[in-house]
């Protein structure tokens, strides 16, 4: 029980830096390589599944890809561009922060109704690729977005 309670509020916590991060990135102009490289760097993480205390079966592969591709589809539907003079920038969205908080409370729900029944290292696993799922198409759909907006600049 203290693991999951500890694991809620660093949760929330690693949220809130997330939006606090995001909402300061929309200050400053947007490359191609900002875009790409956050999912190369989160794939470091996948190294957890030389462990086999983390490793997932089929079934849970394949709930953590749906479920992450169904919460990148909210993401990919509020990201857009904007530019000034040369310069391109991701548009600020309101609905932005409410978004991550809403996604973070629908994982927190399921991680509290899975943890009496999967073993800390699977949710662990489960949630990394529930979340790699989620930010790979995101960003993909972002980097499309930004070299469409691009070439209408030159």
């Amino acid at each position: 029980m203290l693991y999951l309670v500890f694991s809620i509020v660093v949760a929330f916590l690693m949220g809130i830096g997330v939006i606090v991060i995001r909402m300061k990135a929309q200050q400053f102009p947007v490359n191609e390589k900002k875009i790409i490289l956050p999912p190369f760097f989160m794939a470091t993480g996948a190294l957890m599944y030389v462990i086999p205390y983390f490793r997932l079966s089929g079934l849970e592969i394949i709930e953590c890809i749906i479920l992450g591709l169904l919460f990148s589809t909210v993401l990919i539907w509020t990201s857009r561009f904007e530019t000034d003079g040369h310069q391109i920038y991701m548009k600020r969205s309101k609905a932005f922060p409410i978004i991550l908080i809403t996604l973070l409370l629908i994982r927190t729900i399921i991680k509290v109704f899975v943890s009496s029944q999967i073993d800390p290292g699977e949710i662990a696993g489960m949630f990394f690729l529930l979340a790699f799922c989620m930010i790979v198409p995101w960003r993909l759909a972002m980097l499309y977005k930004f070299k469409k907006v691009k070439r209408n600049l030159v």
